[in-house]
């Protein structure tokens, strides 16, 4: 949403970037700025970018006319890859009075660090957040990093390197002798350490070369130019030295003091060691002043997916998901056994980095996934696909595509016998930090308040039988979740008759499966035998409307349990579900010993729905966090299945007993 109209900007640019790049555009327009060609007036505008070459354009026509400066440069969270390999922006810093990364005069950052209070404990608390879900998801200014990439041995100083005439190194007075001189510093002061010459993202990839070359070697001195996680790097240092880079930023919430040797934005506010102070920084700041202040207050931060402006906290969750999907995709994938209508999707999901490749030798070293149901043990290293728990608004067997797929390494969440990616989430999330924690309870509120399912079909209720009312749901009885987490409770007419044997007195609904109504797949009980068990039968009715009308829901391993927790509706398990054997459920089959851990259902949730699927907007084709599948399911605006699909759909009902030539 656009700033209001009364306090737009006509901006006047000189640059083309202005005008060829539309994300830096769109932003200047939602922060409310108007891009103009020609002569500004007096009381308008002049955009320039930073300091860059085309920069003293824009400060020749303010000296012609009068009109102010504004100067637009990144934000410090800026994309998975630098901008010379093509992304976009993530966020702006558009500043009235100076650069960030200029000690020449104040900028609108040093200001703000300088005057405001900075003392609201919201902002204070959002700070310490966002700083702990940045950490733990490995993201920094460009976060084409391998979090799982071995560390070297702990012991050693960093030394970050920058790109060659960098504005941020040229604006502090340094040079290559600079660099060279904090090289040696770095050694005497830290006399018998190996020392590490981070290189920076766009030396790695080419595109500028750094102040320390591999030239610079020793026994002593190595070059790190893997994608190792800067947080990694900082957690084995003993010490961290730069000129100005924003890792020395970074490196104050890795437990750091860094030794600043330039001017920048960070330093003199008595969190770094500066080497050259910048006189007039007085104030001393805590660690949450200084990144709410350069972090929260001071950019302006883009949502891609609802083309808005948006908070720190949802730039981070669209970096995150972003950055999840280069590291799981970069090394390509090859797909085996997958059916021809799902490669379209699986390749929206999987290829953007590297295009998959599907059932063919595997010659690149590519990462190989395999639907769930159909992986073997002669294939171990295959990753096992599944769709995810928010899916779709429509059936899978229909063909309708997906917008969450879980890739498990492991095993996969609907098989108790093995150890699942997903049972390894659920113990590491049992004591969930406070920022997961509210991002965690915030998706159940809306999940809940949205009334979303796997699915998202189905019609209003009937008149119910009053008393206490126990809803049943049935499966699909040849559904891999059953073949492996049943226990003596296997068909949906035997769990209908334990049910009433168990609950004589009960109401007990019935809610066949939509895939065994639609004939597409195995799980029909007869009418008759269904209600000599059951006082309702709930054909083509919404989950969560039966879920909210129950009071109690009993099941073998169906997802409508799960679901029934999320709107705090007790659950009773007769076979083993992925979210049985957590102390959330009243267990009636035996549970694995080693789902030992006891998270509450937040935890488990975040576990679940945030860390263990992935999700993919259809609406921009891009990864995305789960807060925009939730809107797209509520908006609608979700892809539906095409001719091709529907046509095959309607002949799988023809032929369900040949099941296994779609599935």
């Amino acid at each position: 949403m656009a700033d209001d109209d009364a306090t737009r900007h006509s901006l006047y640019v000189y640059s083309g970037g202005f005008l060829t790049q539309s994300r830096i555009r769109r932003i200047l327009d939602l922060s409310g700025y108007d891009i103009q060609l020609g002569k500004p007036g007096p009381d308008d505008l002049i955009g320039v970018w930073g300091q860059s070459p085309t920069a003293p354009r824009g400060q020749a026509v303010s000296d012609w006319t009068g009109a102010g400066i504004v100067r637009v440069e990144d934000s410090f969270l800026r994309s998975v890859h630098p901008g010379r390999d093509g992304e976009p922006p993530m966020g702006l810093t558009i500043d009235h009075s100076g650069l960030h990364f200029d000690p020449a005069q104040p900028s609108d950052l040093e200001t703000l660090l300088a005057t405001d209070p900075l003392d609201d404990t919201d902002l204070m608390n959002r700070a310490k957040d966002a700083i702990g879900h940045m950490k733990e998801a490995h993201l920094s200014k460009y976060s084409a990093f391998d979090p799982d990439l071995p560390p070297p041995d702990p012991g050693y100083v960093l030394v970050i390197d920058q790109t060659e005439g960098d504005a941020s190194v040229t604006c502090s007075g340094a040079d290559k002798a600079m660099f060279q001189e904090m090289l040696v510093i770095a050694q005497e002061e830290n006399p018998g350490c190996p020392v590490l010459i981070k290189t920076h993202p766009e030396t790695t990839a080419g595109h500028r070369s750094g102040y320390l070359s591999t030239q610079t070697e020793t026994d002593r001195i190595k070059i790190c130019d893997q994608p190792h996680s800067p947080w990694v790097l900082f957690e084995g240092a003993v010490g961290v030295y730069t000129v100005s880079s924003q890792l020395g930023f970074e490196a104050i919430y890795g437990g750091h003091k860094p030794k600043v040797f330039g001017q920048p934005f960070y330093a003199g506010w008595g969190l770094t060691d500066d080497r050259n102070p910048v006189a007039r920084r007085e104030r001393k700041l805590t660690h949450a002043q200084l990144f709410a202040g350069a972090m929260i207050l001071y950019p302006k931060w883009y949502d891609p997916y609802r083309d808005r402006l948006c908070s720190l906290e949802e730039a981070i969750n669209t970096l995150q998901a972003q950055s999840r999907a280069w590291r799981e995709d970069r090394f390509g994938w090859v797909g085996h056994d997958m059916r021809l209508w799902k490669r379209p999707h699986l390749q929206r999901f999987f290829g953007q980095t590297r295009r998959m490749i599907f059932d063919k030798p595997n010659k690149q070293d590519r990462r190989e996934m395999v639907w769930a149901n159909k992986w073997q043990a002669d294939r171990p290293q295959a990753t096992r696909l599944e769709d995810g728990f928010l899916r779709s608004r429509g059936l899978g067997a229909e063909l309708t595509p997906p917008l969450s797929l879980i890739c498990d390494q492991r095993g996969i969440y609907y098989d108790p016998t093995q150890e699942s990616d997903l049972e390894l989430l659920v113990a590491w999330r049992e004591d969930l930090p406070s920022w997961a924690r509210y991002r965690a309870e915030a998706v159940i509120a809306s999940i809940t308040q949205l009334q979303l399912s796997k699915y998202n079909q189905g019609g209003d209720l009937p008149e119910l039988p009053t008393g206490r009312r126990i809803l049943v749901p049935g499966q699909v009885e040849d559904d891999a979740s059953i073949l492996t987490g049943a226990g003596e409770v296997k068909t949906n007419l035997q769990l209908l008759q334990k049910t009433r044997e168990l609950n004589p007195d009960a109401a007990i609904l019935y809610k066949p499966h939509p895939d065994v109504l639609a004939g597409l797949r195995d799980g029909g009980v007869d009418a008759s035998a269904a209600q000599e068990y059951a006082d309702i039968i709930l054909e083509n009715i919404n989950p969560i409307k039966a879920i909210k009308a129950a009071d109690e829901v009993w099941t073998m391993t169906s997802l409508m349990g799960f679901e029934a927790l999320l709107h705090r509706v007790p659950v009773t398990c007769l076979g083993v579900p992925f979210y049985a054997g957590w102390g959330l459920t009243t267990d009636l089959a035996p549970t694995p010993p080693r789902r030992r851990a006891r998270p509450d259902l937040t935890a488990f949730v975040h576990a679940a729905l945030i860390d263990y699927p992935r999700y993919h907007d259809p609406v921009t084709n891009q990864p995305c966090p789960i807060e925009v599948i939730i809107e797209r399911l509520a908006d609608n605006t979700v892809p539906l299945p095409g001719p091709a699909n529907r046509i095959l759909s309607k002949l799988q009902g023809i032929f369900a007993s040949q099941a296994r030539l779609w599935r």
